[in-house]
């Protein structure tokens, strides 16, 4: 095995106890990659603050035509 960061490691055990205990989702399996993907976003610093749900669904909109 290849030297790792404490950064790999941690994600690499992360991901594996998900994929452990998760609760199994009806439509199937999650993908490690979206559980990683998932936490990688949740680690950003948001971009954007919604005051309220109109603005949300209009920037929502705008992002879906983009």
């Amino acid at each position: 095995m290849e030297n790792l960061t404490l950064k790999q490691e941690v994600a690499l055990l992360r991901s594996a106890v998900i994929g452990l205990i998760a609760e199994r989702d009806p439509e199937g399996e999650y993908r490690p990659e979206f559980i990683e993907s998932t936490f990688a976003t949740m680690a950003e610093k948001p971009i954007y603050r919604f005051t309220t749900p109109k603005k949300f669904l209009a920037h929502i909109r705008k992002l879906s035509r983009a």
